[in-house]
């Protein structure tokens, strides 16, 4: 089987693009978030098992929503090592979520702790109406 193709390589990414993302479950591999509402600030908790910070990007997009986006590739595999099963392959996972009130841009914050992504996001009356990085510590 050396140097054949496998015929079903890559079918997820096009099923995922013919179906507008919706799996078999109907939920689209949406990526599930929590929102809490502490009263001073909006708490933000995703799981991202198997995803490094570097893999991550959280952005504030006009202050009252939040894009988290998270891509992962495979490693490289030489002609030497021979699966006897391989399912684990690319996968990127996204969401935006939309808050009720502006959050404060400068006092926003992001962590990755094993497998699970915070974002703390002040409260804020004022939007600069661009778009803010969080960087994922």
């Amino acid at each position: 089987m050396s140097g054949r193709n496998d015929p079903f390589e890559g079918i997820e990414d096009l099923l995922e693009i013919v179906t507008g993302g919706m799996g078999p479950s109907g939920d689209g591999n949406a990526l599930p978030v929590d929102v809490a509402n502490t009263g001073e600030e909006f708490v933000v908790v995703a799981d991202l098992p198997g995803y490094d910070r570097e893999d991550v990007r959280v952005t504030l997009v006009d202050g009252t929503t939040l894009s988290i986006a998270a891509e992962r590739e495979t490693e490289a595999v030489s002609e030497a090592d021979r699966y006897v099963t391989r399912e684990r392959r690319r996968r990127s996972v996204s969401r935006q979520v939309g808050l009720p009130v502006p959050v404060e841009e400068e006092g926003a914050s992001a962590s990755l702790d094993d497998g699970v992504l915070t974002v703390t996001l002040p409260k804020l009356g004022d939007v600069s109406g661009d778009s803010t990085e969080i960087p994922v510590e």
